[in-house]
């Protein structure tokens, strides 16, 4: 089968990979799509996860069920499914919480273990969801989408809990314009996206949210007006300047990925006096069930997102070379 490859660090190629069978408990997945992630880049460069070369990258996937181990029996040969491709290893003491995105052995497709940039990917049978009729390009926004979920669940703002008045995301890419419309998914009546990229900025009003520049003056007159501020450019000064947005009695969430040498300067005193609520968020919870529920319900917003549906050979590029068109936002692998 053909693969993108991970061959060492900051290596990728397109290659010709053999199938070694179908081990107990796993399925054998025709890959239909598969999305490109930062996250991707980060394990090419060996700065996310253990460097664990070679490797098919790839955890944004969707597709058919082509074979079964004998021993699966609730998976059948051709179904439409989706992965979760988080590996917890079940008894650590926080998979004992239910946290089991914060496994201290936490494993991956497409991280540490072969994923879905490949025409054929064997998962384990547990970790595939059925998507019914859904097509594979949205679908293959579930696991994205389920990071939006977690990190909404973290700050409090799913399942009943009282709303925000209003939100600002800052950062128009793909995952904050998730977050974005999650957030309006969620009830959110006032949603607000800024980023430097005014074309950015227009996509996004196209899709119902609403827009600002950052570092403008219309920026600046939202200085602590808004109930829940999210980051979503892993960039630390942005999370270091989103704290003077937030209402007070309000939420911050730190969403984007910023490197794990940064560091910001917050006054405590300030989150006290103010009864501010900083939370984090990382990956996703065994939550693509409620993603693919938002994306039933989402009208097909989310599903403009993928801007590219590429070949193997069309994707390998943009692992390697950093885009600078601005209206390149998710790309994906289409093998349908």
């Amino acid at each position: 089968m053909k693969a993108i490859h991970f061959i060492a660090k900051g290596e990728a190629r397109l290659v010709d990979l053999a199938i070694d069978g179908i081990p107990p408990g796993h399925a054998l997945v025709k890959v239909k799509a598969s999305g490109l992630c930062h996250t991707d880049i980060d394990v090419l460069h060996a700065r996310y996860g253990d460097g664990a070369f070679p490797l098919v990258p790839g955890h944004e996937y969707a597709g058919e069920v082509e074979a079964i181990a004998a021993d699966v029996s609730a998976m059948r040969v051709g179904a439409r499914v989706v992965v979760d491709p988080n590996l917890p290893c079940g008894t650590c003491p926080a998979c004992r919480k239910g946290l089991t995105n914060l496994c201290r052995n936490l494993k991956a497709y497409g991280v540490s273990h072969n994923g879905g940039f490949a025409e054929y990917s064997v998962v384990h049978a547990d970790h595939l969801h059925d998507i019914g009729d859904m097509p594979y390009h949205v679908a293959a926004l579930a696991e994205p989408l389920a990071c939006v979920v977690n990190a909404l669940g973290s700050a409090g703002l799913r399942n009943g809990s009282a709303l925000p008045r209003n939100a600002l995301v800052v950062g128009a890419g793909p995952i904050g314009l998730l977050l974005g419309l999650s957030l309006k998914s969620e009830g959110v009546k006032s949603v607000t996206v800024a980023d430097i990229n005014e074309s950015r900025l227009t996509f996004a009003g196209e899709l119902g949210l609403g827009t600002v520049v950052s570092g403008s003056s219309q920026f600046a007159e939202g200085h602590r007006s808004f109930d829940f501020v999210a980051d979503a450019t892993g960039i630390s000064s942005v999370v270091e300047s989103m704290i003077n947005m937030v209402a007070d009695g309000g939420t911050a969430l730190v969403f984007g990925v910023c490197s794990p040498e940064a560091r910001i300067s917050v006054a405590p005193f300030e989150i006290f006096r103010r009864q501010l609520k900083l939370v984090g968020s990382h990956s996703l919870n065994r939550n693509i069930p409620d993603a693919l529920e938002i994306l039933k319900k989402d009208g097909g917003n989310m599903a403009k997102l993928v801007s590219h549906r590429l070949t193997l050979e069309e994707m390998l590029p943009f692992f390697t070379k950093k885009t600078t068109d601005a209206a390149t936002m998710k790309v994906q692998f289409a093998a349908d």
